[in-house]
């Protein structure tokens, strides 16, 4: 039987990575590395697994590397403790594996804001509808060069499942703003240390009506009412607010 590990990276998750490992039933071998956790996600993760690495990471990729080399199984599932696999999510994975052999799968996802499936809106800066998330062991490797949204190298075809992960990705609005605060802090982190300061600001300045058009209206966040404007006007200025960090940082210095 072809058989699959999941690999969950965590920084103290101690509220939402139990329910994670309960959906992860179906596979063969579950792998956890935590990175930097001063809470009771070891104790949580121990009830489940105890393959589990421990260490300090600031390269998003870096430590995801390590999360994919510790996998020993045939196929790898990739998700975040804020994340769950549902029962018919966990089948069709199954006989997907089972049956292409070599490649790698894209897994749609319900992203949740509390309660409420917010369908609409989401740019890839704060929120995605699909995701690269299965593949053959020893086919993809992240770039170890940036503190989030790592790319990556695939070297396999793309396959699409049709039944979505369920990312339980903000608890609220307060939990959205905080979010954007800390994606921002490291997006100036990246733009610092890749030296991509220089006229960024009126470019992204302009850019702003962009997407926050791509956001509210080519994406539909107009759907979701307020809630969707607020995702579009916070999508808009992400790279402002990331470039005004990385401004002030240098200033500091």
């Amino acid at each position: 039987m072809t058989k699959i590990s999941a690999v969950i990276v965590a920084h103290n998750e101690e509220r939402k990575i139990e329910g994670c490992l309960k959906s992860l039933d179906f596979a063969d071998e579950i792998v956890v590395v935590l990175d930097k956790c001063s809470d009771s996600t070891k104790e949580i993760v121990l009830k489940y697994t105890n393959k589990i690495i421990e260490g300090s990471w600031n390269i998003e990729g870096a430590r995801r590397n390590v999360a994919l080399a510790a996998a020993t199984c045939d196929f790898i599932l990739e998700i975040d403790a804020d994340e769950r696999i549902s029962p018919a999510l966990a089948t069709e994975i199954r006989q997907a594996i089972a049956k292409e052999k070599n490649k790698a799968f894209i897994v749609p996802i319900a992203n949740y804001v509390g309660a409420r499936y917010v369908k609409f809106g989401w740019l890839r800066t704060l929120g995605v509808l699909q995701r690269q998330t299965i593949h053959a062991k020893g086919c993809k490797k992240y770039h170890e060069d940036k503190e989030i949204h790592p790319t990556f190298d695939l070297n396999a075809p793309n396959v699409t499942l049709k039944n979505p992960i369920t990312h339980l990705v903000d608890d609220n609005i307060a939990d959205l703003l905080n979010r954007f605060n800390r994606y921002t802090n490291w997006r100036a982190n990246d733009m610092i240390a890749r030296n991509k300061m220089q006229g960024c600001f009126f470019k992204n300045l302009i850019g702003f009506k962009m997407r926050f058009i791509k956001s509210f209206f080519i994406a539909k966040g107009y759907k979701e009412g307020l809630l969707g404007f607020l995702i579009a006007v916070l999508t808009g200025l992400y790279p402002i607010v990331s470039y005004l960090k990385a401004k002030e940082k240098n200033e500091n210095n």
